[in-house]
This record gives C-alpha cells, structure tokens and sequence, in this order.
C-alpha cells in the first residue's frame, strides 16, 4: 500500500552520512561498564529540558515565528544553547521550519507524516536534500554574523557541552548525562513533526493535520499543543488556555518581567474562539488528508486487479461457465437441442467469454478514471477556494488586530 503523497527520488536517506547519528543511540549502553550516578541522572534531566527550552523557545518560536523580541546577546544565547542539542544551526533549523509551515502536510511539506511516519521522524534530516540552509528563507536572522558563524560551526556548542558533562560528572556525565539527553532530546523534538500530526485532537479547523496532545506538551514543554500553533502561529502561547501546560512560555514570561524579552504575542479571545471544528466549520486539513489516502488505495487496488487479471490463467478470470445447449450449439455450428460440451467447445466458448469480460471491463475502467478525473478536479478546486477564503479570513483577522 503506497502512502498518500509520494516522495520524490531525491529525498532518501543517506545511511553511510548517517552512521554517526545512529551510534550515538548506542552510546548510553556503555554505561554498563561506567555505571550510572545519581549526578549523571540529575545532569541527563537538567541537560534536557534546559536544551528542550532553547529549541522551543528558541528556535521554535523566536527564530522561526518571531513570536517576541529580544536582545542581540540573548538571541546569540538562544542561538548557542538551540545548537547545543545538536540539531544543527538555528538558521538552518529556522529556515526549514518555515517551509514546514508554508506546505504543511502538501507535497512541498518537507516531513509530513503523509510520506511516511519515519520519514516524518527523522528520516527528512538524514536526507542530502536537506542538509543545507537556505539563507534567502531567513533573512531577518542571518544579517547577524554571529548567528551565521555558529550555524555554518554547530559542531562548537554540542562538543563544549560534552566535554563539559565528563568534566563535571566523569564518564557516566558524558554518557548518560550528555548522550542519553541528547538521544531524548532529538526524539521529544521530532515526535512534534510525527505523532503531533497523527496523534491527538483537533481543536481549530486548519489546512494541516496538526494535533493537540496534553502528553506530548509535557514531553515538549509546550510544543505538544500543535493545532493551537498551526492555527496561529504567531503567539509565543502555545497553551492557549489556562489548563493547557506549556512551560516555555512561563518561563519567557518571567524572563519579559525582568526585560530580558518582550513584546510576547498572544492569540486575542476572537482568534481562539473562532475556526472550531466542533461549530462545523469546514476542516480542510482533514478533508485533503483523507482523499489522498483513498484516492491512494484505489489507485494501489486498480493496479493489483489489473495485475491479477494479466496475470491469470484463463480459467481463472471467470468464476464459474455454465454453459447452456443453445450457446454451446451456436459457437460450434451444432443443431440445437441436447448436447455433449466438448473439450474444444469448452475452449472456444472460455475464449468468448474472457474476450467479453476484458472488453467490459475495459468500459468501465475507462468510465471510472473519467469520473474520477473530474471528481478530483471538482474537489481541488472546490479546495483551492476554501484555502483562499481562509487566507483572505486570516488577512483580515491580521487587520484587526493591527487595527
């Protein structure tokens, strides 16, 4: 069964340029020879929510969406810490986000789970295609030398801090302090690009497949409330309400009351009282996803009944020949009445059949792929209309809140 978008030949996994990436998943193992201190347990959690709110607070919502401001020191230290997780630089993290969010779950989408769970997790990472950063995409941050600097050396902040961890908590520090938050690290972000598209609830109607899920915000520190962030990206509020935890935004909360950041956009109450997919409105998101996953399958069905009717003896292309006196009396030239079926009767009438039945078939297949054809074409225009009316409804919205 083929996936619903199909990716195109040059987006595959480079295994050899990805070996290193697999052997640090082994790497945490060794410690059953270093043991496991109770000091490299404290630095694996620290290590991993204290990267974790660099990569959402950071990368996420500061570089990627400019959900706030700040200055030219703490951004540098986003920067530095976001790239400490070893997920590459902040503009080429940035950059690609961006794309994420002009193509969610399209064709262009550069991870959506349509092509693939895996591919969504983390196989787009380890693809050629993607391991450049296109630096026309961010061009509010890469003016910055110093930002630019630690994206083309990202390598610098993830060796420091290694070194860092051994010299504070020895081998088990580097191991499981280092290592192991760093393999969680890498997981708690990618399940934000996977299952945060397959695995929760939908709130607001949006033209992705994004989810709401209170276990993965807490796995996140707010990332795991993604529907709320599709629909409006721009807040650095993940949460939107109170009961929905999102602790990076408590934390740039605190840090606006000292001054350190500022101007923290919020979805107003209009914006997050409209869109809801429980007052009817129109989900296209949703509605995109489901009809390529059918118009999938009944493209992987037709082609399998085609193959197994190639492919198949000819007897057993019909089910079951009842041949009647008069049918069989007309095909070889017999009187009519009573009669023996003979061997090559057998095989001249099985001949005519089969010729019926491949011409019918034929018939319909035809008339199906013509109704088909102008049922998809009916339906993505009828979506193209829908996505320029929710732009138009997203401009004007923007208006308002300028206003």
């Amino acid at each position: 069964m083929s996936t619903a978008i199909a990716r195109p030949a040059d987006e595959r996994v480079n295994w050899t340029a990805s070996i290193p990436f697999f052997l640090v998943h082994l790497l945490p193992l060794l410690a059953i020879f270093t043991g496991v201190t109770w000091q490299s347990v404290v630095l694996c959690v620290v290590l991993y929510y204290g990267r974790m709110f660099f990569i959402t607070a950071g990368y996420h919502r500061y570089f990627s969406h400019k959900s706030y401001k700040t200055n030219r020191v703490f951004q540098s230290m986003l920067a530095f810490g976001g790239a400490s997780a070893a997920q590459k630089g902040a503009l080429w993290w940035a950059s690609h986000h961006r794309l994420h969010h002009r193509y969610s779950d399209t064709e262009l989408d550069i991870h959506s789970p349509q092509k693939g769970f895996w591919w969504s997790h983390v196989g787009w990472i380890l693809a050629n295609k993607f391991k450049e950063t296109d630096y026309d995409l961010i061009k509010d941050y890469s003016k910055y030398p110093e930002l630019v600097w630690l994206n083309k050396h990202d390598w610098v902040a993830p060796w420091s801090l290694g070194i860092a961890s051994y010299l504070i908590a020895g081998w088990p520090g580097l191991l499981i302090g280092f290592f192991l938050s760093t393999v969680l690290l890498w997981h708690g972000t990618f399940t934000v690009n996977s299952l945060n598209h397959v695995f929760g609830r939908r709130r607001y109607a949006t033209t992705d497949t994004s989810r709401n899920s209170a276990i993965l915000a807490v796995w996140t520190m707010g990332e795991g409330w993604h529907n709320n962030h599709h629909y409006y990206a721009a807040s650095a509020r993940q949460g939107f309400f109170w009961w929905e935890l999102d602790v990076s935004y408590y934390i740039l909360k605190m840090l606006s009351w000292v001054g350190v950041v500022r101007d923290l956009k919020v979805p107003p109450a209009r914006v997050k009282a409209a869109a809801r997919v429980r007052d009817g409105q129109f989900d296209i998101g949703m509605f995109r996803a489901q009809w390529n996953k059918a118009t999938a399958t009944l493209t992987d069905a037709g082609q399998a009944l085609a193959q197994n009717h190639l492919g198949a003896p000819a007897d057993a292309a019909v089910p079951e020949l009842v041949a009647s006196p008069e049918l069989v009396s007309a095909s070889v030239g017999a009187p009519s009445g009573p009669t023996t079926v003979t061997a090559e009767a057998e095989q001249v009438l099985a001949t005519a059949t089969l010729d019926d039945h491949a011409s019918r078939r034929d018939q319909v297949e035809s008339a199906l792929r013509s109704n088909k054809a102008a049922l998809d074409e009916c339906l993505q225009n009828a979506l193209r209309q829908a996505e320029e009316f929710a732009k138009a409804t997203r401009v004007g919205q923007r208006q308002l809140l300028a206003d």
